[in-house]
């Protein structure tokens, strides 16, 4: 283990990755690339189509997997870890190439509900894609806002969840809130706000990452038979919506190529919209690019 990755596992130890839940203290997360290290990344540097690539873990056409089906399979599974590292789980882009994606949680609920709209339009300004997770309840709170976000081609929607709960099968806690408690409200977690947003944008998403993005091993199969995608995070860039402007563009600035890097679009009043404003001109002069998740992970 290198010098670097074992400060970034110790900084891990005693963060927090929650962030509608109040402020807490920071996190980092060392980068683990899924996937073969040599497929190729489409990398885009402008605009796209939302949804473009086909997920390869879509459910049959035949017939939607249900309720019934999970708790059947997996009722009495037991879980073996918990935490951001599970087979299948999303920690970074499948290339080593100077390319970002940037990826801004919406958590929803009390205190997780703002609209960072400074964040968002400097994103629109300098053409910059983004990956969206939207929670339901956000949805909810910001009905006219989702609209036009999910209309727009430089953003990708993504799952974050029906009421952003970790998700676990045996009832696991992360900073505090309490996670889902069984295989069938993990179902219930991910199948209620995939139903909604493909009702909405016409297509299922093809992402999904949870509240506070902590998981278990049978939770993350679950995601995948759900036709979904597990993303958690290899560069944590605003410590769950706690960081000052500074401290997010140090460690966004810093990120190496091929980083999934999580923030916050929910919390207006943080710091995370200044220190992205500060950090992108920087990483754009050093020659990296950025991406939707869509277009880079298949």
């Amino acid at each position: 283990m290198t010098p670097s990755r074992r400060a970034v596992l110790a900084a891990m130890a005693g963060g927090a990755l929650a962030g509608c839940a109040g402020p807490q203290s920071t996190v980092s997360r060392g980068a683990s690339v899924t996937g073969s290290p040599s497929a190729p990344a489409a990398i885009a540097t402008g605009r796209g189509t939302p949804g473009s690539s086909p997920s390869a873990t879509a459910p049959s056409a035949s017939r939607a997997v249900t309720r019934a089906d999970i708790v059947a399979r997996y009722g009495h599974a037991v879980p073996h870890t918990w935490g951001f590292d599970a087979p299948a789980v999303v920690h970074a882009l499948p290339t080593t190439g100077r390319v970002i994606a940037l990826t801004f949680d919406a958590c929803g609920g009390p205190g997780g509900s703002g609209y960072d709209r400074a964040l968002i339009d400097f994103l629109r300004r300098r053409d910059i894609p983004a990956t969206l997770f939207i929670n339901s309840r956000w949805i909810d709170a910001n009905p006219a806002i989702f609209r036009r976000l999910a209309a727009e081609p430089l953003f990708e929607i993504a799952n974050h969840g029906t009421r952003h709960r970790p998700l676990s099968v045996t009832g696991r806690s992360a900073y505090g809130i309490p996670g889902t408690r069984s295989a069938a409200e993990v179902y219930d977690e991910i199948s209620g706000n995939q139903t909604k947003l493909t009702r909405l944008l016409g297509t299922p998403p093809r992402f999904f990452r949870s509240g506070t993005a902590y998981c278990d091993d049978v939770a993350a199969r679950i995601v995948t038979a759900l036709g979904e995608r597990f993303v958690s995070f290899s560069v944590n860039g605003d410590g769950g919506a706690t960081f000052t402007p500074e401290q997010v563009r140090t460690t966004v600035a810093a990120a190496p190529g091929g980083s999934i890097v999580i923030c916050h679009m929910n919390h207006p009043r943080g710091g995370t919209a200044r220190g992205i404003t500060a950090a992108v001109p920087q990483l754009l002069a050093t020659g990296h690019s950025f991406t939707r998740l869509s277009d880079a992970v298949h």
